[in-house]
């Protein structure tokens, strides 16, 4: 049996007119007449699904009537153009056979569906419209991302999950073990004994890959890596998940200003790639999800990024006619209100630099003032912060000073000064929440909404 898939059908529509076709899919609607009905059929390649006609001349065309939604089937039938119709064809079914059989008590039903009751039937919301485009621009925008780099040259780097030393503090980090919790083995003073580990010392699971990132820019000049990372917090907001994908290139002989030339051309190549990918996806995003999503994302296609200090955004934020929830300082990070205000003043995304070095991890590179580093954050309309990075530190002596001072432990980690010993340079990075992209994307607010299946306190299922 060759089949055809729906998507090619809508893409090469002239290429199968009047010709007969074999298609597999599920069954998405049925409307059963005396003498005739139609059944709307999804195989998952496409948005749309396509329209089946079949008549009482089938020999079982009282069975077919009574398929209902859910239901997986194989159809025969002659592809027909309707130009003068909603749909541009539709099939006239000469055989149809049922695959599987569907209760009549399967969740999934042709009505509106609220995502709250949908995340309790993770297994089955991709059969949905909504997650059913959500999860295509998903993928889409993964392999945007893999093209951007991989067309530039960088090098795909599968950056350890297990680790003993990360960007990240431990109380961030999952801890992971194999000992026995009913029976710890401790030390003269009393803490567990992880020389009796399996790694003979203390392991986590990553909160990112930056650090071993690092040393392979040092070989390759410019690198990246795509993978899933995991936070420890007990927080549960909208925005933020225990376990989600994280976009972390580190690129050689770059400063803070290569690295927001960088960061804005991958954005805008990833958006118009997803928005020449899936058209009919974003379409149903911007009349269900979020009116005017197309022409955010649009927008930013044509926008000239913003680059400003965080001092400058202070003063702008402090003159403002605003009554703050909470108040900007010099000396702070900027509040969710702020990222708002300051995308709507420039009306575009801003790249935000120079932060208060007290507020930022050790290896980013303090700048001549002394007072700040060369970090990075973009914040868009909307959507606030998208991608943070920086120019890394690369002068060992400054980076260890900077590790005293904020009390960072060295041991476990010297394979990561080595790259400041043997032939250092001046090299940076970001990274970009997978997620906080493909809500961007989609309008869709909710994080638990955007991942296949969201992985946040209390939630663990599936």
């Amino acid at each position: 049996m060759k089949r055809i898939r729906v998507k090619q059908l809508f893409r090469e529509k002239d290429v199968y007119a009047e010709k007969e076709v074999t298609i597999c899919g599920w069954v998405r609607s049925n409307r059963a007449q005396a003498q005739f009905g139609f059944l709307n059929i999804n195989d998952g390649s496409f948005f749309e699904a396509v329209q089946v006609v079949y008549d009482d001349k089938m020999a079982n065309f009282s069975e077919i009537s009574k398929y209902r939604v859910g239901v997986s089937v194989l159809v025969k039938g002659i592809v027909k153009l309707t130009p003068d119709m909603k749909q541009p064809l539709e099939l006239h079914a000469t055989c149809i056979e049922m695959l599987g059989d569907c209760p009549e008590n399967y969740p999934i039903q042709p009505k509106r569906h609220t995502r709250e009751f949908l995340r309790e039937v993770a297994h089955l919301r991709p059969r949905t419209n909504l997650f059913s485009a959500v999860f295509r621009i998903r993928s889409v925008a993964a392999h945007a991302i893999h093209t951007y780099f991989q067309e530039r040259g960088y090098i795909y780097v599968h950056t350890p999950l297990i680790t003993c030393a990360d960007c990240e503090g431990s109380d961030q980090m999952f801890k992971i073990s194999t000992l026995n919790l009913n029976d710890l083995p401790y030390t003269e003073d009393g803490k567990v004994d992880y020389s009796k580990d399996l790694f003979g010392k203390q392991a986590f699971i990553t909160g990112s890959g930056q650090l071993q990132g690092e040393t392979y820019a040092m070989a390759f000049g410019d690198i990246y890596t795509f993978g899933p990372t995991f936070r420890a917090e007990n927080s549960n907001t909208k925005t933020h998940a225990n376990e989600f994908w994280m976009i972390e290139p580190e690129m050689a002989f770059c400063d803070i200003n290569g690295l927001m030339d960088i960061e804005e051309e991958m954005l805008k190549f990833v958006v118009k790639f997803v928005m020449d990918k899936c058209p009919e996806e974003i379409d149903f995003c911007d009349k269900f999800v979020e009116k005017g999503l197309k022409e955010k994302i649009t927008s930013l296609l044509n926008s000239d990024f913003v680059r400003i200090s965080h001092h400058d955004v202070i003063d702008i934020l402090k003159a403002a006619p605003v009554k703050w929830e909470f108040k900007p300082d010099y000396d702070d990070d900027i509040a969710k209100e702020h990222e708002r205000y300051i995308t709507e003043h420039f009306n575009g995304p801003v790249f935000i630099t120079d932060w208060p070095k007290d507020i930022k991890a050790y290896y980013m590179k303090v700048n001549p003032d002394n007072k700040t580093v060369a970090a990075v954050d973009l914040v868009v309309p909307q959507a606030g912060e998208l991608m943070g990075g920086s120019q890394r530190e690369e002068n060992l002596d400054k980076l260890l000073e900077r590790m005293d001072q904020m009390g960072v432990d060295k041991n476990g980690i010297d394979w990561y000064l080595d790259t400041r010993r043997y032939g250092g340079c001046v090299h940076s990075g970001f990274g970009m929440g997978f997620e906080r992209l493909i809500m961007y994307l989609t309008g869709v607010d909710n994080i638990r909404d955007v991942i296949p299946y969201p992985r946040t306190p209390k939630n663990c299922e599936f």
